[in-house]
């Protein structure tokens, strides 16, 4: 062996050790600064923990009919407007969509029996009836994601009276389908779920973060971190990457009652499709729903099972319906490039034209 050669890889190593540390200093010791959910807006309600954003529009008019957005309570709701670049909510204000997002803060110990009724009937019903006095319509678009898309349905449902359009993204509505880990995980004879409601109160983030890491481990735990390495040197991949796992990593707990009943009611007997939930008292029709509807399904989605979302269409009233299976992953969807250069835009001129 060559003293050259030698030397050789003993550059080699030195480079990759570089490039090793400055990985580890930007993911862990330093990582750089990105700021997340700033399109400007300011908070027009509030009750207990949740807050209700309304953006300020970026041109001169906008659609009469406003938007509100729905995220599911076991996330925070920005990533929704992750970055500048990576928002769908930045895309929906340039094309003149009126928009309000729920974020439904942290509960605490002392909300651990807050329940379906409780989320749909008080805090959506509220936030709605706020949205029509500030805009002055009579009706809105409602677009929810993942478990917002199920309460969204639920609402939907309830009052089809106040929604003009429904938009859902990667929402479970049929709970009984192959191919869903959350569902194998959930079932009756994996999962008492009494047992843990009662033990715990809301559900502890570090069990809902783990069980959405392992669902994934070699993607989740290894390989986004090999590609992190290897694109160390560019500092658009190492911000993006930065604020995904700045969100990944901002668990918050779900109240007890709440997941008590999203397990039980949809997971483990799967009411939902089959007209059996009821909701204060009140059986939650999903024919009864008749305005337009979008429905937006992430094709590689370990998540939410495309089988669980494609069959909503189907088990409303309405008309005016489109379902769009597209490309990606649950995240992906709102924040991949190709998703918010395409699916996007279409989705806004969907309901853009519905809006009037």
């Amino acid at each position: 062996m060559t003293t050259n050669y030698i030397e050789s890889l003993m550059q080699q190593a030195e480079k990759m050790k570089e490039k090793f540390m400055k990985g580890v200093e930007l993911a862990l010791t330093n990582p750089p600064e990105v700021k997340l959910g700033i399109t400007p807006h300011e908070v027009v309600f509030t009750e207990n923990k949740l807050r209700l954003l309304h953006y300020h529009p970026v041109v001169e008019k906008t659609k009469p009919v406003p938007l509100i957005m729905v995220f599911a309570l076991v996330n925070r709701p920005y990533i929704l407007d992750l970055k500048p670049g990576k928002s769908v909510v930045e895309v929906l204000l340039k094309k003149g969509i009126d928009i309000y997002l729920i974020d439904w803060g942290i509960p605490g110990d002392e909300d651990k029996n807050l329940d379906l009724n409780h989320y749909i009937n008080r805090y959506i019903k509220k936030v709605v009836e706020k949205v029509k006095k500030v805009s002055g319509s009579d009706k809105v678009s409602l677009l929810g994601y993942c478990m917002g898309g199920t309460m969204s349905a639920m609402y939907t449902a309830l009052y089809p009276e106040d929604v003009k359009n429904l938009i859902l993204m990667t929402a479970g509505i049929d709970y009984n389908v192959d191919g869903g880990m959350l569902n194998l995980w959930s079932d009756k004879a994996n999962f008492d779920v009494d047992k843990f409601v009662d033990a715990y109160g809301n559900v502890p983030p570090e069990f809902l973060q783990t069980g959405f890491l392992i669902m994934k481990p070699i993607q989740n735990m290894v390989s986004k971190y090999i590609s992190f390495y290897e694109n160390i040197e560019n500092e658009d991949f190492v911000e993006n990457f930065v604020a995904m796992e700045k969100w990944v990593n901002d668990n918050i707990p779900v109240t007890g009652e709440v997941f008590r009943e999203f397990i039980k009611y949809c997971y483990q007997e799967n009411q939902l499709v089959e007209n059996k939930l009821r909701i204060n008292g009140k059986v939650v029709e999903l024919k009864k729903i008749s305005c337009p509807v979008l429905n937006l399904i992430a094709e590689h989605d370990h998540l939410v099972p495309p089988a669980s979302s494609v069959v909503f269409n189907d088990l409303t009233s309405s008309k005016d319906k489109e379902t769009i299976v597209y490309p990606t992953g649950h995240i992906g969807l709102s924040v991949s490039s190709k998703s918010l250069k395409d699916l996007w835009p279409r989705a806004a001129d969907w309901l853009l034209t519905r809006s009037k």
